[in-house]
């Protein structure tokens, strides 16, 4: 976040300087409120940049494995371009490479989902997911096992349109 304001801010002296720079060139020409106008857009830019970027930048780093589930996309009333195009600002990846299963109940994955957010640190928790039923679980401390099936959880029954089991299942 702090690197992102001296961007910011850097980006404001920058067009400013340009502004500055091209009136004097012009033989003083330019109004003097410009400067500080194209000043204030180049940081709007910068700002809006570094918003829409950060989703791109997040997914193409995630290590092999590491898939993509669901994004949140973000609209505010104080940032109206983001009603003609919002932007992600949280997604949920599941760890597709190290999900295990049970012999006996081959449909049935212990999986990592891992939390991502735009000024929040990565969150991690365990899940079940259970492909033929169509639900899925938060793994819980006081779960326990009966013929090799996880009991004493909350399941959701996600249907087919859960990202998550999607992802999961491959479906």
């Amino acid at each position: 976040m702090f690197l992102e304001l001296i961007a910011v801010i850097f980006a404001g002296i920058a067009a400013a300087g340009v502004v500055m720079l091209l009136g004097k060139t012009m033989g003083g020409r330019l109004p003097r409120w410009l400067a500080p106008v194209a000043a204030g857009l180049a940081m709007i830019a910068a700002t809006i940049a570094s918003e829409y970027g950060w989703y791109p930048r997040t997914a193409a780093a995630l290590p092999e494995g590491l898939v993509i589930a669901d994004t949140v996309e973000n609209q505010s009333f104080y940032r109206p371009w983001t009603y003609a195009v919002p932007y992600v600002d949280r997604f949920t990846a599941l760890d597709t490479a190290t999900m295990k299963t049970h012999a006996d109940h081959p449909q049935i994955y212990l999986g990592e989902l891992y939390f991502f957010g735009r000024w929040a640190p990565v969150s991690k928790l365990p899940v079940w997911l259970d492909c033929g039923s169509g639900r899925r679980a938060l793994a819980a401390g006081d779960t326990g096992f009966a013929g090799g099936l996880p009991e004493n959880l909350d399941w959701v029954g996600g249907g087919g349109d859960d990202p998550i089991l999607a992802t999961a299942c491959g479906g």
